[in-house]
């Protein structure tokens, strides 16, 4: 998973946060989804009710431990697709991720972005420490971290509802990878939200970037769409943009703010969703009241450990700027995303170590007016 330090990196190092998305728990090998059964709540074949649990009966390989892998897999509701070339997983929204809004709060939806990077990671072998490392890049000390992460919302789902999210991963020149997620309402098959990130690769002891080698691009190419395969096409595509750094005075700010030991993900770095609702913390509370985020984009640039003090910067994006943004401003099949323009409110966000000003991140958000419920 995402994770940060604000430890001074050496100059090639400062544009990147560690990234674990993939990879934890025991290695399976590729299993099938055979069967379903779905238990409901009260009885007979008419039932309509919540669906109370999924339980699939898979094929799969043998795995290490003691077999809880196997049966954390059995309860999974996710498989690699028939191609082998991306995963899908279905959840479902529990009442616990819910937010003010009545619907799954935009740090629940970067958890399942997450929780499916990982499962897929797992699901074809690579390593299980966080990471998602291939062998020779175990062997010469090599992990993944991220440069960029983007999330467009078009619909959020609300409590119960069930979202099936699909990833894949794919080169990204000679010096990275990306990966991208798709969001569907699985009830209606409805587009509701595309993502997509980009790593880098990093020397774990020196702190380095360092090229892909085709050793390593062999070894994980093998799992990857043969064509490129783009969630949110770059054409005219807001994910792309520089994101300008904030000077003071910002227009509004939250300072002091300290990373919990519950913030801290299994590397022992601040998790990348916390990054989420720290810039959110700064946000004017009037907007929060009438809209709801479109879309977020964060560009990672220093690692942040569990002792750093963190302050939260937000500005309104100049006119001009913002203007700009919302015609370069994808759809990707959203009618809800360009209903009204003049209700589109954007910010630029600043991330930073308090004190002595290292930058952590740098974001923009885009919001629209909250519908009448």
């Amino acid at each position: 998973m995402l994770k940060v330090s604000c430890n001074v990196l050496s100059d090639q190092s400062q544009a990147i946060t560690q990234c674990g998305f993939l990879g934890r728990g025991p290695i399976l090998t590729r299993g099938h989804r055979r069967n379903a059964v779905v238990l409901r709540s009260g009885s007979g074949s008419s039932y309509k009710g919540p669906i109370l649990a999924v339980v699939s009966d898979r094929v799969i390989g043998s795995g290490t431990g003691s077999g809880s892998g196997s049966l954390a897999d059995r309860l999974r509701l996710g498989s690699l697709t028939d191609d082998g070339l991306s995963y899908k997983e279905r959840f479902i929204v529990r009442c616990y991720e819910v937010g003010i809004n009545k619907t799954a709060t935009v740090e629940t939806i970067a958890n399942l972005l997450q929780e499916v990077g990982c499962n897929h990671a797992q699901s074809v072998g690579f390593s299980t420490d966080g990471f998602a490392t291939t062998p020779t890049m175990r062997k010469l000390h090599l992990i993944w971290v991220t440069a960029r992460m983007h999330i467009e919302i078009y619909k959020y789902p609300a409590w119960s509802d069930v979202i099936e999210i699909e990833t894949w991963c794919q080169g990204e020149g000679r010096i990275g990878t990306r990966r991208d997620w798709i969001l569907k309402d699985h009830a209606t098959g409805q587009v509701i939200g595309r993502a997509t990130s980009k790593w880098v690769m990093m020397n774990q002891d020196t702190r380095r970037l360092q090229k892909v080698s085709d050793d390593v691009r062999d070894e994980y190419l093998v799992y990857c769409p043969r064509e490129p395969r783009l969630a949110i096409p770059e054409e005219n595509s807001s994910s792309l943009r520089r994101i300008p750094k904030l000077e003071d005075p910002a227009d509004h700010s939250k300072l002091g703010l300290v990373p919990r030991r519950a913030d801290l993900d299994m590397n022992q770095h601040v998790n990348n969703v916390t990054y989420i609702g720290w810039v959110l913390e700064s946000l004017p509370q009037e907007i929060i009241d009438s809209h709801e985020l479109q879309t977020i984009t964060l560009d990672y640039r220093r690692e942040c450990q569990h002792d750093d003090i963190v302050d939260s910067l937000t500005s309104v994006e100049p006119v001009e700027d913002a203007e700009l943004v919302s015609k370069i401003q994808g759809t990707n099949g959203s009618t809800a995303a360009t209903e009204n323009n003049e209700d589109l409110r954007q910010f630029l966000h600043l991330l930073r170590v308090s004190g002595d000003g290292l930058e952590i991140n740098r974001g923009r958000t885009e919001w629209r007016k909250k519908h009448a419920r």
